[in-house]
């Protein structure tokens, strides 16, 4: 199936906006800490794809690209942070303290990069997020399905 071009989609900055238009999509919004659609409030919040070492090699940093994941607020429902491509950073614990999020969606394949190491959390940083987030629904996705996922459900459950 075919994604319609004039199908709503946020994007996390200027660039992925450009190249989705280059694409043919029409209805593009950058988010930001403030982005508000409906009853719901979505925040942007920063990411890194990767070690500091493997963003200080310029190639590198390129081909990781921007990071981002995004706080979905609504005053009904439980809050719920999409961490999105990270490691975890004081930033990400920053956010489960300051938002509480009632339900946290890591990925959590612990991709690796040959050379740099790991690119997304892994089991360890699940376990960070229990311990500061003790009551909050944790949903572990991006493993098994890429390649360079060293972590798996099975060893995840273990």
């Amino acid at each position: 199936r075919v994604v319609p071009k004039d199908k709503p989609i946020y994007v996390q900055n200027d660039h992925d906006a450009h190249v989705l238009r280059g694409q043919g999509f029409t209805q593009l919004t950058v988010l930001t800490q403030n982005t508000v659609v409906g009853a719901i409030t979505l925040r942007k919040t920063d990411g890194q794809h990767g070690s500091d070492r493997a963003y200080a090699i310029p190639q590198m940093a390129e081909r990781l690209g921007d990071a981002c994941g995004v706080i979905f607020m609504h005053p009904a429902e439980k809050t719920l942070y999409l961490v999105g491509d990270t490691l975890w950073r004081d930033e990400v614990e920053a956010n489960m303290h300051t938002f509480q999020p009632g339900v946290v969606i890591l990925n959590a394949g612990f991709a690796h990069v040959i050379g740099f190491g790991p690119i997304i959390m892994g089991a360890e940083d699940v376990l960070k997020t229990h311990f500061t987030l003790p009551e909050a629904h944790i949903v572990a996705t991006h493993m098994e399905a890429i390649n360079h996922c060293l972590l798996t459900r099975a060893a995840l459950k273990e």
